[in-house]
């Protein structure tokens, strides 16, 4: 670590459970997120603040009005451009040394399960459950830990889950593939800070377990109720019959 970065990253460092050895952790780790919207802006921008070595940002969308509401990755000039390479642009203005990798498409197949096994944290910043599920399939296949964040109207989640952990729950554990594909923003309207407040926490959770500090969520799904602002605990356990992790162990 040079001294800019030392200056640059102070604040971070300062803290007992961080300190230079936690900083270069996030400054070797690689990151992988999947979705660049309401989520992944807030959650690309605050881990390449904090100085996450390398990014890599799946979303086959583009830039369109309705999403600078919430999606403060995107600028007004950035309408019609593809949201990763508008993602990009933004994390690189934000932290030049973060090396970043744009991908304009939608992650899916042998692709999906070749970036997971490249990363060392996944962030599910996706807007629908096939790709969710998807996504969980490949983390639980690699054994790469997953950041799940969800925010619709008023209400927000998040869960870590972490597949080398043989007590750890899948994402599957907890949803089953069932048709709730009409559950997006698009259709059901969100709140703007409540992408921000899930996008952030999912950015905290991924530095936790890149550092390997703190308590990070496995196990539990916190829940938000964003018209009274209270929060709810779910513990969660594996489930041996989990069509997916549960054929993991066997």
């Amino acid at each position: 670590m040079n001294d800019n970065q030392l200056l640059r990253y102070s604040r971070q460092i300062m803290l007992p459970q961080i300190d230079i050895a936690g900083q270069q952790k996030l400054l070797a780790a690689k990151v992988l997120i999947i979705g660049a919207g309401g989520l992944g802006s807030p959650a690309a921008m605050y881990l390449a603040a904090a100085g996450v070595g390398e990014i890599s940002i799946y979303d086959g969308d583009q830039v369109d009005l309705t999403n600078l509401q919430r999606q403060i990755a995107h600028h007004e000039a950035d309408i019609g451009i593809a949201k990763a390479i508008s993602s990009l642009n933004t994390l690189k203005s934000l932290n030049s040394e973060v090396i970043v990798h744009a991908h304009p498409v939608k992650l899916m197949g042998q692709e999906l399960q070749a970036a997971v096994a490249a990363a060392d944290v996944v962030l599910d910043c996706s807007d629908n459950f096939s790709t969710r599920f998807a996504i969980n399939s490949a983390c639980v296949a690699t054994g790469k830990a997953l950041v799940s964040g969800a925010a619709i109207r008023f209400e927000g989640q998040i869960s870590v889950f972490i597949p080398s952990d043989n007590d750890s729950p899948c994402y599957n554990c907890l949803y089953q593939m069932e048709g709730e594909e009409l559950q997006n923003c698009a259709r059901n309207g969100v709140i703007a800070p409540l992408t921000g407040i899930i996008g952030s926490m999912q950015a905290l959770e991924a530095m936790k377990v890149i550092m390997g500090i703190g308590d990070n969520l496995k196990g539990r799904l916190l829940l938000l109720d964003g018209l009274t602002m209270e929060w709810q605990t779910m513990r969660l356990k594996r489930n041996p019959h989990c069509p997916t992790c549960g054929k993991m162990q066997d």
